[in-house]
Formats: structure tokens, sequence, C-alpha cells
């Protein structure tokens, strides 16, 4: 079977290899993000302040210890990484919404595919965090302003991925016949392209996830992020600089540690996902 005959075939995730490596990859991220899941649920008031556990090092009442205002640090940084998954998760909609809307525009039209691809040049050249700091800034901060500074930056890696791989189904043999039955472009994106772009844009969707994560982070970490009284693992991380000069550690490892697994167990089932995704990757 030749390159491009695999590259014109609708990509699922049906074969023995890809089940494997997406329930592999799946039960690594469950099990870190479980207690995260459980947290979106519960209401976020946060844990209580009790002067009578200020600066506790890590114990058996306090796994991650307390920090200076005699919070549990397991309980915040729990209700923290949530609030980051949330956030993660409508900026990391509407930077995927972007790249599929960017992607097959490029497809079915030249012109559009012209100015798109130099958009997309354009975003990749500038310097990522500065421009997510600018839109972050220009929306007023917040947690719309993170949403919208995260979300409008990430999309171009995953756009020109969707439009090269729009544009080699747009010229197919399939696609050409359709036009010349008298298709609408709309039914051949819906019955052409969005069948080979499904997979790709799932998997393009979990890996935007993480980095959405750790740039909320460092957003609420420099001011510009999550309002200091929510829970934020950036808010979290810049109030720790005093307790770590204090010798109190455990204020900013167990919340960073947190950020890292959960980022890294999300970065990783994307990567599973775009292997399984890869018609090259075991093909069945």
């Amino acid at each position: 079977m030749t390159d491009a005959s695999l590259s014109l075939r609708p990509i699922g995730f049906r074969s023995p290899l890809r089940r494997a490596l997406i329930w592999r990859g799946g039960l690594v991220t469950a099990v870190f993000a479980a207690p995260i899941l459980v947290a979106l649920a519960l209401p976020e008031t946060g844990p209580a302040v009790s002067a009578a556990t200020r600066n506790l090092p890590p114990s058996l009442a306090h796994p991650f210890g307390t920090d200076a205002l005699g919070r549990d640090m397991a309980a915040r940084s729990l209700a923290a990484l949530a609030v980051s998954v949330k956030i993660g998760l409508f900026a990391a909609i509407l930077s995927t919404a972007l790249a599929v809307g960017l992607g097959l525009a490029a497809a079915l039209d030249r012109r559009l595919d012209r100015i798109i691809g130099v958009l997309t040049e354009m975003a990749l050249g500038l310097p990522h965090f500065v421009l997510i700091m600018l839109v972050a800034y220009a929306a007023g901060g917040g947690i719309w302003g993170v949403v919208l500074g995260v979300g409008l930056t990430h999309w171009p890696r995953l756009a020109r991925v969707l439009r090269h791989e729009a544009q080699t189904v747009a010229a197919a043999d399939f696609v050409t016949v359709s036009r010349a039955l008298g298709r609408p472009r709309l039914w051949i994106a819906r019955h052409h392209l969005a069948p080979h772009l499904l997979p790709q844009v799932v998997a393009g969707f979990v890996l935007i996830f993480p980095h959405a994560i750790l740039h909320e982070a460092g957003l609420s970490f420099l001011g510009l992020g999550i309002p200091p009284h929510l829970p934020s693992i950036g808010v979290i991380l810049s109030e720790s600089l005093r307790g770590i000069l204090a010798g109190h550690w455990w204020v900013a490892l167990f919340p960073g540690l947190g950020l890292m697994i959960v980022a890294l167990s999300f970065e990783l089932f994307g990567e599973t996902l775009r292997r399984a995704a890869d018609p090259r990757e075991g093909v069945a």
C-alpha cells in the first residue's frame, strides 16, 4: 500500500495496535486526572484558613503541608489544578475550532489558502509567550483574558497540519467527481474532509490542552491570569516565593509537581492519539 493511498483513506482508531496505544495512554492519563475530575464537581470554596496550622511541613494530617495562612496545600493544589483544567479546556476548544475552520477554508478556496498560509507563518514566527501576554493583557486579564490569550495563539501548528491534510484530500479524484456532480463546498467538507481530519483534530486538541494549562499557570504567576482570590497553580507559586526563602519548600514543590504530572500525562495521551491516527503506525 502506497503512502498516497494511506493518506487518502479515512484514518480511524480501529486496528488492535491503535486501540492498545489509546488504552495505554488513556489509562495513564486517567490515573493522574481522576482526582482533578472529582475536584471539578466540588464547590470552589477552597481550604479553610487556620492560624493554628500555619506553615506546617508535610505530615499524615497534611500530606502536602500548609501555607502561611494555615490552608491545607493538598486541598488547595487539587482545587487549583481543577481550575486550570477548566480554563485549559475552554482555551483548547477555542484554539482547535480556529485551526479546523482555517484549515478547511484554506483547502476549499485558493485565495483564502494564500492568506491563511501567510497568517499561519507570521503567527509561528512571533515570540509565543509574549504574544499570549499581549492578548491576555488586551483582553483585560482574568479568566477570560487567559482563555483568549491561550486560545487565540495555539492554533497555528494544528491549522498547518489540517491545511496540508485537507489540501491532499481535496486534490483526490473522488472529491473532483463530487465537484463535477455539483456538490456544494459544505457537503464536500462534511462528507469527504471531516472523516479524514477528525483523528488529527482529536489528537491536536489533546496536545494543545497541556500547553494551555502550563501557559495559564505562567500568566497567573505574572499577575495577568487568575485573580488572587481564586485557586490557581500560578497564584500559589507566586505566593510561595516568600515561603521558599523562609525554608517552606513544600508550598512550591507539591503544586509545581502536580502541574507537571498533569501536563505530562495529557501530553502523553495526545502523543498516543497522534501515533494512533498516523496511517504509518501499524496499519491493520
